[in-house]
Protein backbone atom coordinates (compact mmCIF):
# COMPACT_ATOMS: atom_id res chain seq x y z
CA UNK A 1 0.00 0.00 0.00
CA UNK A 2 1.29 3.45 -0.91
CA UNK A 3 2.12 5.59 2.12
CA UNK A 4 -0.22 8.58 2.50
CA UNK A 5 2.55 10.70 3.97
CA UNK A 6 5.81 11.90 2.49
CA UNK A 7 8.83 12.26 4.79
CA UNK A 8 11.76 14.64 4.77
CA UNK A 9 14.15 12.30 2.91
CA UNK A 10 11.71 11.89 0.04
CA UNK A 11 10.87 15.63 -0.08
CA UNK A 12 14.58 16.50 -0.19
CA UNK A 13 15.21 14.01 -2.99
CA UNK A 14 12.07 14.92 -4.97
CA UNK A 15 12.87 18.65 -4.94
CA UNK A 16 16.69 18.36 -4.95
CA UNK A 17 17.03 20.37 -1.74
CA UNK A 18 18.85 19.83 1.56
CA UNK A 19 17.17 18.03 4.45
CA UNK A 20 17.05 21.17 6.62
CA UNK A 21 15.26 23.02 3.82
CA UNK A 22 12.92 20.06 3.27
CA UNK A 23 11.98 20.26 6.98
CA UNK A 24 11.14 23.96 6.51
CA UNK A 25 8.94 23.15 3.51
CA UNK A 26 7.13 20.39 5.40
CA UNK A 27 6.53 22.75 8.33
CA UNK A 28 5.12 25.39 5.98
CA UNK A 29 2.78 22.90 4.33
CA UNK A 30 1.68 21.53 7.71
CA UNK A 31 1.02 25.07 8.96
CA UNK A 32 -1.21 25.64 5.93
CA UNK A 33 -3.08 22.41 6.67
CA UNK A 34 -3.49 23.36 10.35
CA UNK A 35 -5.07 26.66 9.30
CA UNK A 36 -7.60 24.62 7.32
CA UNK A 37 -8.41 22.59 10.44
CA UNK A 38 -6.45 19.41 9.67
CA UNK A 39 -4.39 17.47 12.18
CA UNK A 40 -0.73 17.17 11.10
CA UNK A 41 2.30 15.08 12.01
CA UNK A 42 5.66 16.81 12.49
CA UNK A 43 8.25 15.76 9.91
CA UNK A 44 5.63 14.37 7.51
CA UNK A 45 3.12 15.91 5.16
CA UNK A 46 0.16 14.49 3.31
CA UNK A 47 1.46 13.21 -0.04
CA UNK A 48 -1.58 14.43 -2.00
CA UNK A 49 -1.31 17.95 -0.55
CA UNK A 50 2.43 18.02 -1.31
CA UNK A 51 1.76 17.07 -4.94
CA UNK A 52 -1.02 19.64 -5.26
CA UNK A 53 1.15 22.47 -3.91
CA UNK A 54 4.28 21.64 -5.90
CA UNK A 55 2.88 20.17 -9.09
CA UNK A 56 -0.67 21.55 -9.32
CA UNK A 57 -2.16 18.05 -9.36
CA UNK A 58 -5.65 19.20 -8.34
CA UNK A 59 -8.44 20.56 -10.48
CA UNK A 60 -10.85 23.23 -9.30
CA UNK A 61 -14.39 23.45 -10.64
CA UNK A 62 -13.50 21.91 -13.99
CA UNK A 63 -10.37 23.96 -14.65
CA UNK A 64 -6.77 23.18 -13.78
CA UNK A 65 -4.99 25.18 -11.10
CA UNK A 66 -2.31 27.49 -12.38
Amino acid sequence: MDNKFIRVDEVAQELSVSKPYAYKLIKKLNDELKEQGFITIAGRVNRQYFQERFYGARQKQGREME
